[in-house]
């Protein structure tokens, strides 16, 4: 079983836009023998960063389960055409284009979130807020999680 991304930690973008990837990731990813992030917008608000494999099994899943959902090809125009493969530097940096850091409104001051299988970068206060808002209303999760059994 591989280990999964987890946990958050604040970064600072350098002036090219190199984005230093945590050591506790680097090493979820080399589980996935790979050094390549495809890295998607998610909306304007953050982006996403998935290793090689899980990026493929979401295309995967988009094609085939996609079909039955109105306006996913919207989706799929938007997300396909949009993502990024970021190698990862000797120094453990990926390099978020321009284009991606716009749409995502990325500045110095980042926030990488590791959510299980994908990695998301948000700019550190749309995070703050976005977080405070969740744990502000987090009851309003329990009826989800009583449908998947976790209380």
């Amino acid at each position: 079983m591989k280990n999964r991304f987890r946990s958050s930690s604040e970064h600072t973008l350098d002036g090219k836009g190199r984005l230093n990837f945590p050591s506790r990731f680097r090493d979820v990813l080399n589980q996935y023998d790979s050094k390549v992030l495809m890295v998607a917008p998610w909306g304007k608000s953050h982006l996403r960063a998935y290793p090689l494999s899980e990026w493929e099994s979401f295309e995967d899943t988009l094609m085939t389960e996609g079909k039955r959902q109105k306006d996913v090809a919207k989706f799929m125009r938007y997300i396909v055409s949009s993502v990024v493969e970021c190698s990862l530097d000797k120094q453990g940096r990926i390099l978020l284009p321009q284009r991606l850091r716009d749409v995502a409104n990325l500045d110095r001051e980042v926030v990488l979130l590791g959510t299980i299988n994908r990695v998301e970068i948000w700019n550190r206060e749309v995070w703050e807020k976005e977080n405070q808002d969740t744990s502000e209303n987090f009851e309003a999760f329990d009826d989800q999680f009583a449908e998947m059994g976790i209380f």
